[in-house]
């Protein structure tokens, strides 16, 4: 029989959602690394063009290269016609450069350089179009669900699309997969071989800000006419990490600004508490057959989460387990779960453990399950139909 009981932490855990945040993006998702919840979404499973924010893509594929082996910071890549031809945003590569995979990062990262990303396609993958279905496939095994890419720059091609989800599953990746490689991301000055002065500047605009208490250390931004104006950002504010998309504004100037405004939100809007310890025992589960009738239950991790700031009321904790808990009940067993409900944000389990053992229980309180189960049964048959 599932039992369902409310939790002895629901006096304790009290709050309404936050004030939504009215984004001037077409669409929008915002999630909290630190504790795995969404604070916004819009839009977000919408595949639409991604522009250069795509090329993050491309940033994992050589990553996954760097951490395998298969390639080094030092390995050079020849530049072929097509990636001297590119146009838009480029690090101004000529065929007779023999640029490293390092200098190639900075060139995707801070210049932008699509030049760079053909460079890269062609130095896995063997051409541009094998890369780019390799891209894809990589996408659908990591969760990216929505995402088709048709080349490694993000320019411009019919049916290259991602989500803002998306885009926000690899953000994550990127910082928690590739933490040697991530603080190339705040990195706001690159100029190959002093050729292009005018192209050397990281277009982030987080970057730039000065006097939060929050810091912004990454990703993309992107741009096309069908796209609008776009940015993959990450900031984080002491243990907290958050990571935003946001696709479809109407200029960089709109970019900023609701980039800076989502930011101040997400570490504004909501505050991190520690609700149980793993010593807390927050319920107790009934035993069936054991020498003692209940155990308590204590949750497997410290339960921290994630709470709208202003106002004081809502919040749910609920304990789920299949009981009573048949003796014998070992320590430390996960028994149970707690679940955690905030309007307006995902649910939270935690699981449950039982906080002691219990060993069968002898003659006596066998027995006297026993008469209880047949009392019950016997009440249940004498009970009239309705």
């Amino acid at each position: 029989m599932l039992n369902r009981l409310l939790c002895l932490l629901a006096a304790m855990m009290v709050a309404l959602p936050s004030q939504a945040f009215e984004t001037r993006a077409t669409s929008a998702f915002v999630y909290d690394v630190t504790f795995g919840t969404v604070l916004l979404e819009k839009n977000a499973d919408v595949p639409l063009p991604p522009a250069s924010m795509s090329k993050l893509m491309t940033l994992n594929m050589l990553f996954e290269a760097l951490r395998d082996g298969r390639v080094t910071m030092d390995t050079t890549f020849s530049v072929s016609d097509r990636a001297y031809a590119m146009g838009g945003s480029t690090m101004f590569l000529s065929q007779t450069d023999k640029p490293t995979v390092e200098e190639l990062i900075k060139g995707i990262i801070i210049n932008s350089g699509n030049d760079a990303c053909v460079v890269v396609a062609e130095g896995l993958a063997g051409s541009e179009e094998a890369f780019a279905a390799q891209m894809t496939a990589r996408a659908a095994a990591l969760g990216m669900t929505q995402t088709v890419l048709k080349n490694a720059s993000g320019w411009p091609a019919e049916g290259h699309v991602m989500s803002m989800r998306d885009l926000g599953i690899l953000a994550e990746r990127l910082i928690t997969e590739f933490p040697e490689y991530y603080p190339y991301f705040a990195m706001t000055e690159f100029n190959y071989k002093d050729r292009a002065p005018a192209n050397s500047q990281n277009r982030n605009p987080l970057l730039r800000i000065a006097g939060s208490d929050w810091t912004a250390d990454g990703l993309k931004t992107g741009r096309t006419e069908e796209a609008g104006f776009g940015l993959v950002g990450s900031a984080r504010l002491g243990d907290r990490r958050v990571v935003f998309v946001i696709s479809g504004l109407a200029s960089d100037k709109d970019r900023a600004e609701e980039g800076e405004a989502l930011a101040n939100w997400a570490f504004r809007q909501f505050v991190s508490r520690t609700l149980a310890r793993t010593t807390t025992r927050v319920a107790e589960a009934e035993v069936f057959l054991g020498a003692s009738g209940t155990v308590g239950l204590v949750p497997q991790e410290d339960v921290t989460v994630l709470l709208p700031a202003l106002v004081q009321d809502g919040v749910t904790a609920e304990v789920i387990y299949d009981g009573p808990l048949l003796a014998p009940v070992e320590a430390g067993t996960a028994v149970a779960e707690l679940v955690i409900r905030v309007p307006g944000l995902p649910e939270r389990r935690v699981p449950l453990l039982a906080e002691t053992a219990v060993a069968p229980g002898g003659f006596v309180s066998r027995l006297g399950a026993a008469a209880a189960a047949l009392r019950l049964r016997f009440a249940g048959a004498a009970s009239p139909a309705t």
